[in-house]
């Protein structure tokens, strides 16, 4: 049966009885409604430039040589009615390329500024990724889809506009493994490379290397971000810069507007007549979506990154996959992004950060409400994440059935055990499937303590992690200064927080260093000796209020830690491309 809707040939099928809308490229469904609300860019060539009073540039993509498809996610591909015949079809590396237009979509790059490591840095905006439209699927779901590294955009700067291989399987491999583990993230829906080859300094040391440039297809709900309200900012007082729409508080109605009525439609009905209360209320939507995504991150050991402003979801979502990492050796100050030297974003800093950028976001709706009003709600957002955080963790400790006061002190010295024994993070939160439901006694305790410390770090691999970065010498005298004068240390580039963590580095490294390696191993089959006892009473507890533990229950918890590990593992295979001998 065919049937027109919105004026593109729709296929229908029956399947099982059921009728189901199925597309091709040609027939997605486009309905690109943030284009029609917000305003665009009138310039309509493509070069560098400030773009003031607009939301999007108009800009085609870059078409590359001999595109090449690495992968599609069948799942993600299914959000906008493409099936798998359609990913089986010899021109999908055209389409999702940039080489050739979907029909309906409209490529744009969107407008946003955002604070770099906690300096404003003005406009940014899509520098390497185009918004193609949005697609309405078989269930009246909107998904925008994107293209990254499809070429130059007014947003580009000095950069290229273009994403290599490696990092775009970096991405496409995290964003549908954070999927599949429950985490609010983009969806990647194909990974195109191709025969075109650009210049990038990996390790920024002088040895560049040519790379293929290569495309993901990203799929989302939007891609607004925190970034998107400061483009209204006025001059920064530190770093003197401003949103290229200063003062428009036409368009930032506009824009909050439109981000209520599509992705918060609840807030718009509930609130109708009442500007304010919708705003807060939108506001409050987003501190408790930030506050549980977080909490979800340091419930897997995923850091970030770059959690700037500009990388913040509007809707709560992790976005903008670059240097991010999962940690194998726990440690709480675990920095993925070789170019935070300070350590700003490291996964104990996340939640941290992320209220911070909640309170810019704040700022940069001023122009509509005071800022002091919407950052009076943030205390919201530790409410949100402490909860999600602790559900999150009684599930990987199998509390299912009591919620006991000290079960925050029992997720605490399993951390406080896992960092002072250089325990696996991952690893360490599986063994607990293994801990026999009645009783710690006998052989299954001591099979599973020796689990335990074969993930422990050895002596020489701790020393190797904790060694110094300065000389005792200079540490001293900075410390020193820092006492007398903090703004002298904030003009070089260093914190007294910094400094401190380079202090318990080096006492770390002694106490290291002047423990035998047997000492260690005695040190550490007492420490998780210790919190086997204390997880032990608690589980006696947790029996008690079940009653029963199902086998139900059992395999719940073992799948869990398991498919955590499963993902984990897949992230870290070597993702290697034969042609040319690429990496």
């Amino acid at each position: 049966i065919l049937s027109r809707m919105r004026g593109r040939v729709r296929c229908r099928f029956i399947v099982r009885g059921c009728l189901r809308l199925m597309a091709t490229f040609e027939t997605l469904n486009f309905d690109s409604t943030a284009l029609r609300t917000l305003p665009i860019d009138s310039e309509k060539q493509n070069y560098v430039r400030g773009v003031p009073g607009s939301c999007f540039s108009l800009v085609d993509p870059t078409p590359v040589r001999k595109p090449e498809l690495v992968a599609a996610s069948r799942p993600a591909m299914n959000l906008i009615d493409l099936d798998e015949d359609q990913l089986k079809r010899p021109d999908l590396a055209l389409y999702f390329s940039g080489n050739r237009l979907l029909p309906g979509s409209v490529p744009a790059a969107h407008c946003y500024c955002g604070h770099q490591f906690g300096r404003f840095a003005g406009q940014l905006g899509d520098g390497a990724a185009l918004y193609l439209g949005e697609v309405v699927n078989k269930n009246n779901q909107r998904w925008e889809i994107q293209l990254k590294g499809s070429g130059k955009t007014p947003y580009s700067r000095t950069a290229d506009g273009r994403k290599v291989l490696r990092s775009s399987i970096r991405e496409f491999l995290c964003s549908e493994a954070l999927y599949h583990l429950g985490i609010p993230t983009t969806r990647a829906g194909t990974c195109v490379t191709s025969d075109t080859w650009i210049r990038r300094d990996i390790f920024y040391s002088g040895n560049v290397k040519d790379e293929r440039a290569t495309v993901i297809l990203r799929i989302a709900p939007t891609f607004i971000r925190f970034g998107s309200f400061e483009i209204f900012k006025p001059a920064d007082p530190v770093t003197g810069r401003e949103g290229p729409s200063v003062g428009r508080k036409d368009i930032l109605v506009t824009l909050i507007d439109y981000v209520i009525s599509s992705f918060f439609p609840h807030i718009q009905s509930a609130f109708e007549h009442s500007t304010e209360d919708r705003y807060v209320t939108f506001f409050k939507e987003v501190i408790k979506s930030t506050a549980h995504l977080v909490a979800l991150w340091q419930c897997v050991g995923f850091t970030h990154g770059v959690l700037n402003t500009d990388n913040m979801s509007i809707v709560g979502l992790t976005i903008d996959y670059g240097p991010f990492g999962f940690m194998d050796r726990f440690h709480p100050g675990f920095v993925p992004n070789g170019t935070d030297s300070g350590g700003r974003y490291a996964y104990n800093k996340q939640p941290e950060m992320c209220r911070w950028n909640l309170g810019k976001l704040a700022e940069a709706l001023s122009l509509v409400l005071p800022a002091e009003l919407l950052k009076a709600e943030l205390d919201l957002f530790d409410k949100t994440f402490e909860k999600s955080y602790m559900e999150k963790m009684r599930l990987k400790f199998g509390l299912l059935h009591h919620q006991a006061d000290e079960d925050s002190d029992l997720i605490e010295s399993f951390f406080e055990t896992m960092d002072q024994t250089g325990s696996d993070f991952t690893n360490s939160f599986r063994c607990l499937s293994r801990f026999p439901l009645r009783g710690t006694k006998g052989e299954e305790r001591e099979r599973l303590l020796d689990y335990l410390l074969s993930q422990c770090s050895t002596k020489e691999e701790l020393l190797k992690h904790y060694r110094a970065t300065m000389e005792p010498s200079q540490l001293s005298m900075l410390m020193d200064l820092g006492r007398a004068n903090p703004l002298v240390l904030s003009l070089i580039g260093v914190s007294m927080e910094q400094l401190q963590h380079e202090v318990d580095i080096q006492e770390r490294h002694q106490q290291l260093k002047a423990m035998g390696g047997e000492d260690k191993l005695v040190a550490n089959r007492e420490l998780w000796s210790r919190w086997l006892d204390q997880y032990s009473k608690r589980l006696d507890t947790e029996l008690e209020a079940a009653g029963e533990v199902t086998v139900d229950e059992v395999n719940f918890l073992t799948a869990q830690e398991g498919y955590e590990i499963f993902l984990k593992q897949i992230l870290h295979l070597h993702c290697s491309c034969k042609t040319n001998g690429q990496g």
